[in-house]
């Protein structure tokens, strides 16, 4: 199993690599978008807490 995890890193890691080489406008893009929707998720557990709060 342990060697299975391994694997599937390296050949994430060489995706996202290969990703990065060959359309680095386009990663930037996905890169944005991720922290956006993560900006977004934290903004919305925040409101919910105070929503909470309140």
């Amino acid at each position: 199993m342990a060697k299975a995890k391994t694997i599937i890193t390296y050949v994430v890691v060489v995706f996202v690599l290969y990703t990065i080489i060959m359309s680095p406008q386009r990663a930037a893009e996905l890169v944005q978008v991720g922290f956006e929707g993560i900006s977004s998720a934290a903004r919305s557990v925040g409101d919910f807490m105070s929503e909470l709060v309140r």
